[in-house]
């Protein structure tokens, strides 16, 4: 297990992270039926912490790092309020970092290029329809970030050594489907896949260099739609 040293916000870090993604292959899904989007798992430092019940608040210079992740508008028509990554669909001609990179602008208001992208992770099938593909983003300390209104409600940058609790993940077996439903705990509280399982293989394969596989995973009901 990393220790909480390790798990600053670090060129040592950076550079660990992307050789992890390197030697990772990744699995791609290609069918035409799913439409694409694009997520950004972007490390930043924690400045202030996550806000969230159970976890403790920390100064504003605190440099651990920390992914950041949004709740939803409640005005949106596509799972308002729920927990996501800065992301979304792929504009005509874009390519997935593309999609993230701009939705990351967009959402939180951090301007990064590609040369802040580390690498991905697996493409995840939503029930929803889409095929997401996650992109790993290096944010780096000293950032700004400013929600969207229109799509963003609260920005929260947990830090991810809460990825790599020991309770972590949580499966729960449901009566519609043989796989069970994922969910990653933050706080005293959890985040649901297909979220969770996005960040379950960030903390498997980009924290801990293990080889782990996701697409399987089933998500909530609530998900389906």
């Amino acid at each position: 297990m990393l220790s909480s040293k390790g798990l600053n916000i670090t060129e040592g870090l950076k550079e660990r992270v992307a050789e992890h993604l390197r030697a990772f292959e990744v699995q791609r899904r290609t069918d035409a039926s799913l439409r694409r989007a694009a997520v950004a798992l972007t490390l930043v430092d924690e400045a202030g912490g996550a806000d969230l019940p159970g976890m403790p608040e920390h100064g504003v210079a605190s440099t651990r790092a920390a992914l950041v992740l949004t709740r939803r508008s409640t005005d949106l028509r596509d799972h308002p309020g729920q927990w996501a990554l800065p992301g979304g669909a792929l504009d005509e001609g874009e390519e997935p970092e593309d999609t993230a990179l701009r939705e990351l602008y967009e959402e939180v208001g951090l301007q990064s290029d590609r040369s802040s992208v580390l690498g991905h992770l697996d493409d995840f099938v939503t029930r929803s329809g889409f095929v997401i593909t996650p992109v790993v983003v290096w944010g780096g300390p000293n950032v700004t970030l400013a929600p969207n209104p229109e799509e963003v409600a609260s920005i929260h940058r947990i830090p991810v050594q809460e990825f790599l609790r020991d309770d972590a993940p949580l499966l729960e077996e449901i009566p519609e489907s043989e796989q069970p439903v994922l969910r990653m705990p933050v706080g005293d509280s959890w985040i649901a896949a297909p979220t969770a399982a996005i960040l379950y293989q960030f903390r498997e394969v980009a924290l801990l260099g293990r080889e782990t596989r996701v697409a399987h995973f089933e998500q909530p009901l609530f998900a389906w739609r």
